[in-house]
């Protein structure tokens, strides 16, 4: 970042004064470029855990990595979700020429209100996990829930919490209280946090969506969530709840409709 063909200061600086989604738009052709994309090599550890499945979708998939990586293990489908448009856009240039024949179907929706019930056997989530805070954790996970079968799994990368004294944690919960004053200060909001999601508070909350847990170990200090459905119930969560989201704008709020792009 900040030379050669990556984002500059100014052009990360404009995406971070934006919405979410306006912010990912701009930053969407060098996204890939930027340090805030998985690698490659935790993708494919992440996914080598699952063999072939019938359906797979992949949320907030950004520019496609993940979506390149599980066609081959995809025997009818691949959904790629995300509510950016120029994130599908670079996800359909580059997913065009990924390896395997297994039809991709790029969508425009809302994480949090995905427009799928009992469709998929596998639902992936990598490095978008930032950007649900508070009640949105609820309707993200609440979501991929109704979109998977009985027996479908969901699978995130994850940690645990930095020791105190450790630079990472002090530098995530530097950022964070500075996002914070950002969105105190500037609308709409920009919602991107770290420390999300972590083993084992997330345990929990996968927990009560009907979820089994289990947790392995990926290469690093990273770790592999996968929660398998085993509850056949439906959390819905009406109007009171999505009014205290913090995406709770117009603009965002009309996200609730689906455009296959």
């Amino acid at each position: 970042m900040f030379h050669g063909p990556g984002p500059t200061f100014f052009e990360l600086a404009r995406q971070v004064l934006s919405s979410t989604e306006k912010g990912y738009d701009l930053l969407a052709p060098k996204f890939d470029l930027t340090s805030f994309r998985t690698p490659d090599r935790l993708i494919e550890s992440a996914l080598a855990m699952f063999g072939e499945v019938d359906a797979a979708l992949d949320v907030c998939c950004g520019t496609g990595a993940g979506i390149r990586r599980l066609r081959t293990r995809c025997r009818q489908q691949v959904v790629g979700v995300d509510f950016s448009t120029g994130m599908i856009a670079e996800a359909r240039r580059r997913t065009a020429d990924a390896p395997g024949d297994t039809p991709i179907h790029l969508i425009r929706a809302d994480a949090r209100h995905l427009p799928f019930v009992r469709v998929f056997d596998l639902a992936v989530l990598f490095g978008a996990l930032g950007h649900f805070v508070g009640v949105d954790q609820d309707l993200l996970v609440a979501s991929i829930a109704r979109a998977l079968r009985p027996g479908g799994r969901f699978a995130f990368v994850s940690s645990t919490r930095p020791p105190i004294l450790s630079a990472r944690f002090w530098l995530a919960h530097g950022f964070n209280g500075a996002m914070r004053v950002r969105n105190a200060l500037v609308r709409p909001p920009f919602v991107m946090y770290y420390l999300t999601f972590l083993v084992p508070e997330v345990q929990s909350l996968l927990t009560r969506h009907g979820f089994s847990v289990e947790v392995k170990e990926l290469p690093g200090r990273s770790l592999l969530v996968i929660g398998t459905l085993e509850a056949d119930s439906l959390l819905f969560y009406g109007s009171p709840l999505w009014e205290r989201s913090v995406y709770s704008t117009p603009d965002i709020m009309a996200q609730r409709s689906v455009a296959f792009v």
